[in-house]
């Protein structure tokens, strides 16, 4: 028998077999991870950067974008739930291949129809795909990193936060200096596909669901209905909901201050979540998730109350951006809790609670329009920290359920 050589670039399995080996390893599969998230807050704010450009090219008004944003969110809350329903049947690695791609379809569309009717039609591939990666990736945390959970969220979403940071300053400019708007949004579009493609080269944890055949386990409609993963869900809600609403809200409120005080206002709101992330990124999983959330929270909505009646212009925008510091590790840190209580079901743990999370962000930013012209927008503000409130109380009712919800890991779900 002739022995096999063992150099490197003999066999070509052998190299395939490498590559194979090193596309299934944690690191590069988290890069990828963090990349995907890169992308989606890049594009989350990638319309509301060039809302003015599109609005004089389709000859649309608020309304008219703001049907848009209502199509993306809804779109983006079902990528998220069935997302992570088709992951707990089919496996990880396609569904979020396939989803990078629906994205970047989308995004294609978006940048090169002249019909405001069809660009409407390309929020729903473009918010699908969306919404089915950030379920996917963070149901793929929950399982790539069983023992630093609050750490390896809070890394990507760090990354969101800078894409979602990065998007209004780099568009912007790129827009004054006399590029089209469709160029940039194709160009982000094509930056979509290397994401899938890199998806299917590689091996991640599969998430799909094996069912004891012992006892009767719930299907991912019923899970998300059991008291102790709802309370979860209502507290993602109501934090979502608070967060796109100062985002969503924040130049506005901000109307005595020149144009690039309030946008760079923005921009430190959104500087400020991205270091919260980052520091937690360190810290967070010294500390019980459950209490180090609900202190975040509070904080947050305490900030957020003075921020609004403080009648100083710099010292507001100061405390928003205390507001975006707190805030930052909330919703990682949530998605490490419930990860925690149910470690089987990260799949549908991603998706149910990315769901609840749109949902939130579907029902009190749009109502904060009707609010600023009936009770004004200081009011309407002041209850996104009033949803803070309903997150903070939510966590509080779940520590409450603690024991509870360690019965149902033990493997009763």
């Amino acid at each position: 028998m002739v022995a096999r050589p063992k150099g490197p670039g003999c066999s070509p399995a052998g190299s395939i077999g490498r590559v194979a080996r090193l596309v299934r390893s944690s690191p590069v599969i988290g890069a990828l991870g963090c990349l995907s998230f890169l992308l989606i807050g890049w594009t989350g704010l990638l319309v509301p950067s060039l809302i003015r450009s599109v609005e004089h090219d389709f000859g649309q008004s608020d309304a008219g974008v703001g049907i848009f944003y209502f199509l993306y969110a809804l779109a983006y809350a079902g990528g998220s739930l069935g997302g992570g329903a088709v992951t707990e049947r089919l496996g990880r690695r396609w569904v979020l291949a396939l989803a990078a791609c629906l994205h970047g379809i989308g995004l294609a569309v978006l940048g090169t129809v002249p019909d405001w009717t069809v660009f409407l039609a390309a929020a729903l591939p473009a918010g699908l795909g969306a919404g089915a990666i950030d379920g996917g990736i963070n149901g793929l945390f929950l399982d790539l990193y069983r023992t630093s959970r609050g750490r390896a969220l809070n890394t990507v979403h760090l990354f969101f936060s800078l894409g979602a940071l990065a998007s209004p300053l780099i568009v912007g400019r790129l827009v004054e200096a006399g590029i089209a708007w469709q160029v940039v949004v194709v160009g982000t579009a094509v930056g979509a596909f290397p994401v899938g493609a890199l998806f299917a080269l590689t091996d991640p944890p599969h998430g799909r669901h094996e069912r004891p055949t012992t006892h009767r386990s719930a299907g991912a409609g019923l899970l998300a209905l059991r008291w102790p993963l709802l309370a979860l869900e209502i507290a993602i809600g109501c934090y979502v909901a608070s967060e796109v609403g100062v985002s969503s809200w924040l130049v506005r409120f901000l109307d005595a201050a020149p144009l690039t005080l309030a946008t760079t206002s923005l921009s430190l709101f959104w500087g400020g979540l991205a270091l919260g992330r980052l520091v937690s990124a360190r810290i967070a999983d010294r500390f019980d998730h459950l209490a180090f959330a609900t202190a975040c929270i509070s904080v947050a909505s305490c900030a957020l109350v003075a921020a609004v009646f403080v009648p100083s212009l710099p010292l507001s925008i100061a405390l928003f951006a205390v507001v975006g510091f707190a805030f930052g590790p909330i919703f990682p840190v949530i998605l490490a809790i419930a990860g925690e209580l149910f470690p089987a079901r990260s799949a549908a743990l991603g998706g149910l609670l990315t769901g609840a999370a749109v949902l939130g962000s579907i029902l009190y930013p749009p109502v904060m329009g009707f609010l600023s012209v009936t009770v004004g927008l200081p009011a309407a503000m002041l209850g996104t920290a009033l949803l803070g409130f309903a997150c903070a109380t939510s966590l509080v009712l779940t520590g409450r359920r603690r024991g509870q919800l360690e019965a149902i890991e033990s493997g009763q779900v």
